[in-house]
């Protein structure tokens, strides 16, 4: 029998790890120094310039590139459905989603027109007010002369001690961008008005916001500092964008599946111009908290699949544009796509996300007829007639029943997604005169066909839109005298909302029991915040149900046979 002493025992055994050791490390290539990447960086002083050459270290890795890449087959892309009539099953309807939008029965609420459109400027006027936004907190204890604009709104789960999240740019001179967040609340003045869970408006509120009230930041804006990227090339006109440093244009909302996202513009990998995402959970540390202390649900919140800056691409790599903007997310159950583009003459394009930014080529049906024609080319008035087509905010997707139905159940057939489309009007010089706000529906099942778009452009009921006089402008108010002529009397101080533009959509505050991968999700009778620009040099917002803003819409074609 061998016998070792205590200590001799290990011998053998750290013999044996040691030989490992040297085999392992002789093998092993370990790199001189790892290249730092800061999460957060300070943006520049206002006025400096930051060169690419000078960026060095603080860029990103080119983690995402999608060139020489090759896209799945497109069987793998999603499952078309058997293209049939439409039929019934077992006494039900089953519709196809290759069947016009005329001949889906769910779709018919949003082809009914309850209300008349103005016979001078064409739009639809909604009863419901544009309030006032105001990043201006309680107590600040300092003169606010910063001017904010462009507000991009979402709504807080249900159990936050806030009701919103904003993200503001700031009006700049031109040579850098910044852009600021801060959670804010809504305040009423009277109690009548209190239809969003919001609290009444204190004497400071009224100051700041008017005497509709509105919604104000609760805490100082922080800025978000999201590291520079480069600019692969930026010719022409284009030239002086690449030293412009900061991002601009910022989208907030929610996946399919909970995660709060921002997607901006700036500097890209591939042409002078492109657009990137990120989970705001990196930016702002105090969502993750929010998303981690569900009451129902309690877990570290959801996954992120943008936890660091990301570009987003568009294949083949020949589609790429010098400049790309206004780009749109939707989502099923467990996939996401990006609607890149919709027009007149060249259809839509969108793709679906296949990770780390990289997406497959264009899956539009070939066989889906344009939705989106120029109706106003033979139109006698120049002031309607013209104008471009633009990609204005994300989407959101929506049951068409009502929430408080006992009978409301989500299907393919009932579910859509929907968005805000501009229509751009220049003036004389070329300048933008007004932005018209139309609304776009397609299905939320494969092949996610185009099912309809706004008739007429909406107007809040204290909009003005440009290029009419105000009784032009006010000729679709109620036949009462008194209330028109207050609208007239209002408006020769000045066009109130005279200039504005849609920046995004959420589904409002408030909603029980509503978990965040649900965010992204609504029905006929919920809420809908609309976050609104005014005059490149102010905010605002609406809140409107679902139904109003979807109604009178134009049926598209369907698909050629």
């Amino acid at each position: 029998m061998l016998y070792l002493p205590p200590l001799r025992r290990l011998l053998l055994p750290a013999s044996i790890l040691l030989v490992t050791v040297v085999i392992y490390k002789s093998n092993l290539h370990v790199p001189t120094a790892i290249p730092h990447l800061p999460l957060h960086q300070s943006l520049p002083s206002p006025g400096i310039r930051v060169h690419i050459s000078d960026l060095k270290q603080s860029t990103f890795p080119l983690r995402n590139t999608s060139t020489n890449h090759l896209s799945p087959p497109k069987k793998y892309f999603y499952s078309y459905e058997a293209e049939d009539s439409t039929a019934t099953r077992n006494g039900s309807l089953v519709i196809s989603a290759w069947s016009k939008p005329i001949l889906n029965p769910h779709l018919e609420v949003l082809f009914r027109c309850p209300r008349k459109f103005n016979r001078f400027t064409n739009h639809l006027r909604l009863p419901y007010i544009v309030r006032n936004i105001s990043l201006i907190p309680p107590d600040l204890g300092r003169e606010e002369i910063r001017v904010f604009w462009n507000p991009t709104v979402i709504s807080l789960p249900y159990w936050s001690e806030n009701q919103y999240l904003i993200v503001s740019r700031i009006v700049t001179d031109g040579n850098h961008q910044q852009n600021v967040l801060c959670e804010a609340n809504v305040c009423h003045v009277g109690t009548e008005d209190n239809v969003d869970g919001g609290r009444q408006c204190t004497e400071e509120d009224v100051r700041l916001l008017g005497p509709a009230g509105g919604m104000r930041c609760a805490h100082d804006p922080i800025t978000l500092s999201v590291p520079p990227t480069p600019a692969k090339e930026c010719n022409g006109k284009f030239g002086t964008y690449v030293d412009i440093p900061g991002f601009h244009d910022p989208r907030i909302f929610w996946s399919g599946k909970g995660e709060p996202l921002m997607m901006v513009n700036t500097q890209s990998r591939y042409a002078c111009f492109g657009l990137w995402i990120i989970d705001l959970r990196t930016l702002y540390r105090p969502l993750s908290d929010v998303l981690a202390s569900s009451p129902n649900f309690p877990s570290l919140g959801p996954l992120m699949s943008y936890p660091s800056l990301t570009e987003l691409t568009r294949n083949p790599p020949t589609d790429r544009s010098p400049i790309e903007k206004n780009w749109m997310f939707f989502f099923t159950n467990r996939e996401s796509f990006i609607h890149y583009e919709i027009s007149p003459h060249g259809g839509r394009t969108f793709a679906k996300v296949l990770g780390n930014g990289l997406t497959t080529t264009n899956l539009t049906d070939p066989l889906e007829n344009p939705c989106l024609s120029d109706v106003f080319t033979t139109e006698p008035d120049d002031t309607k007639r013209g104008g471009s087509w633009h990609q204005a905010t994300n989407s959101l997707r929506l049951v068409l029943c009502n929430r408080l139905d006992p009978d409301c159940s989500p299907s393919p057939a009932n579910t859509v997604f929907f968005a805000v489309i501009h229509r751009k009007h220049p003036n004389h010089l070329k300048l933008p005169l007004r932005y018209e706000r139309y609304f776009i529906v397609w299905s939320a099942a494969p092949p996610f066909s185009m099912l309809g778009i706004s008739q007429h452009p909406l107007l809040m009921a204290n909009e003005t839109a440009s290029g009419w006089s105000a009784a032009q402008n006010w000729a679709d108010v109620s036949d009462d005298n008194a209330q028109r002529q207050q609208m007239l009397n209002a408006d020769r101080g000045g066009y109130w909302a005279y200039f504005t533009y849609t920046v995004s959509i959420a589904y409002a505050w408030g909603r029980k029991g509503d978990e965040v991968t649900g965010k992204n999700s609504g029905f006929l009778d919920d809420e809908v915040v609309l976050g609104i620009g005014v005059d490149d040099k102010g905010q605002a917002f609406a809140t409107v149900p679902a139904r109003e803003l979807l109604q009178c819409l134009r049926a598209c074609p369907g698909r050629a046979r």
